[in-house]
């Protein structure tokens, strides 16, 4: 087997003055990390089967913002704070995506690493996260609701027999009507904007934490947390440039000539019958083989196929409205080393809060940097506009929208401060030296109770017009939605197209996030799994 680099064998031919034809074998619509995983795994193959060439197909990456990314990206203030595009860490279930993200940022100092400290804020209270694990921490009013609703739940859970029908009801047989309705039910419609009775629950794994009855009981009786739970208890971020800084440095790895980024490159329109992709510009690339990431409610519409549409309109999604708040001073001590804050009270928009300024120093302007306050916390003017140095820390929030959870974007960030300071995050006399906000129309992929049936038609069909469609919203599956997920959704895409390989991410989600570490971060995942079974 080679492993030398072979030549870009991207053709392109002039078809007027103004247009392009460009011939590839593999196209991947999308540099955010779906797409930028694929294109790592084109970039490294160099031996194929019979169906390729011997130096491997050709491919080229698209994307219409100039800046990789995509919904792991991050701005930057005009005052200098960074804020991600919404709440990401990096976690991660693949040795290959460690390897890949190490091999962009390889040195030490490019990394911190975070243990997770979480709560929830609760009647004025900080409850660890997760709260089902701890209502030891509850006033003792709630502490008997909540496990009154844990007993009834397991003595349920010894005689049922069938499946809960949607993901309320099996927040009742976990967990038990105290904890729905104190925590589960209010926060998750915050989260998803729509009722747990209309989300379905196959997707939960390894995302909602099943209580011990007996753990918890006995911690009540201590009065002592449950320990760290989940999968993202140990994180890592970025030390400059946000989240989004991860994904540039991956881009930086592949050859120029095979990446297109910046607004010519949105795509008009997709051709499956004749393999073709027409760009703004109005550049037409001819494929063999398709990789969307963008929305696959938005790629069959380019597609302009009425059957397809209507399969997609099954699908549902929130949209998600992230919100910075830059202040000045030292960081207050009721703030400390807090990562993330779960809210599923109604004194407040948003349903998350992240103390981005404690991710890393770089997250914010340095002291010597002078910002004139532009109001106080309880939304009075400043009595001087004075520019003065720091230091500074931020907040940055999360407020999901939907039809059945509409938001006033005019009002929100006013709503937003007041619920920081409903909330003690800040005082009314904090000096806010920035804000942020920005509105993503495809926030979250609902689970919703169609979706499976939508998905398992969908996705085939469209393989078998030799387009895969993978990624958060390409294929539409949260489970596997993390940047690692979404990063190897790309990848094992591209060992399907060259090699048959099978798609453990996108076809056993339960598998990769299985507890096993020795099994999930098996070089060779497709090895493991076919061993396993």
């Amino acid at each position: 087997m080679s492993h030398s680099r072979k030549a870009s064998r991207v053709s392109v031919s002039k078809s007027s003055a103004q247009t392009k034809d460009i011939s590839v074998d593999v196209l991947v619509i999308g540099a955010g990390p779906t797409g930028l995983g694929a294109a790592k795994r084109l970039n490294q193959i160099t031996s194929f089967s019979d169906n390729w060439p011997q130096n491997g197909p050709s491919w080229l990456i698209l994307d219409s913002n100039e800046t990789p990314g995509g919904l792991a990206s991050t701005d930057v203030t005009p005052e200098g704070f960074l804020y991600d595009v919404g709440g990401h860490v990096i976690f991660s279930h693949y040795k290959y995506f460690d390897d890949c993200i190490n091999e962009a940022l390889p040195k030490d100092d490019d990394w911190y690493t975070h243990q997770r400290i979480s709560y929830v804020r609760y009647k004025g209270l900080w409850v660890p996260y997760p709260f089902q694990n701890n209502i030891a921490m509850l006033p003792k009013e709630d502490q008997i609701i909540c496990m009154d609703g844990l007993i009834d739940a397991a003595m349920e859970h010894r005689v049922a027999t069938t499946k809960p029908v949607d993901f309320d009801e099996h927040i009742l047989r976990t967990m038990g009507e105290g904890i729905a309705n104190a925590f589960m039910r209010p926060y998750n419609f915050k989260v998803w904007a729509v009722p747990t009775k209309k989300m379905q629950c196959a997707w939960l794994g390894e995302r909602v934490a099943a209580p011990n009855v007996k753990a918890t009981a006995k911690n009540i009786i201590l009065n002592r947390t449950a320990g760290n739970w989940g999968p993202n208890a140990t994180f890592r971020f970025p030390a400059r440039d946000g989240t989004g800084g991860i994904w540039i440095a991956v881009a930086n790895t592949l050859p120029k000539e095979k990446t297109r980024f910046g607004g010519d490159n949105n795509v008009e329109k997709v051709d499956a019958k004749a393999h073709k992709v027409i760009l703004r510009d109005g550049t037409t690339i001819n494929y063999k083989k398709l990789v969307n990431t963008m929305a696959v409610d938005a790629l069959v519409e380019a597609m302009g196929d009425k059957s397809l549409i209507n399969m997609a309109s099954g699908l549902y999604f929130s949209s998600t409205h992230v919100i910075g708040v830059g202040l000045r001073g030292e960081r207050p001590e009721r703030i400390g080393d807090k990562c993330w804050l779960y809210f599923p009270e109604d004194n407040c928009p948003f349903y998350r809060a992240t103390i981005f300024s404690n991710y890393s120093p770089y997250n914010q302007p340095q002291s010597d940097v002078k910002l004139a306050t532009q109001s106080l916390g309880d939304g009075s003017k400043p009595s001087s506009t004075d520019k003065k140095s720091g230091p500074y820390w931020s907040i940055m929030l999360e407020v999901s929208e939907s039809s059945m959870k509409p938001v006033d974007q005019e009002t929100l960030m006013a709503e937003c401060i007041q619920g920081l300071v409903n909330t003690e995050m800040i005082k009314p006399t904090d000096e806010i030296v920035s804000t942020y906000h920005r509105r993503f129309d495809h926030g979250y992929p609902t689970p919703a109770l169609e979706r499976e049936g939508v998905l398992t038609q969908l996705l085939p069909a469209l393989k078998e017009q030799d387009i895969w469609s993978r990624g958060r919203f390409g294929s539409w599956r949260y489970e596997v939605g993390n940047q690692d997920h979404s990063f190897m959704l790309g990848v094992e895409a591209v060992d399907n197209i060259v090699n048959g390989a099978v798609e453990l991410t996108l076809n056993y989600p339960d598998f990769v996030n299985g507890r096993r570490n020795e099994e999930r971060r098996l070089v060779d995942g497709a090895q493991a799994f076919a061993a396993k079974n």
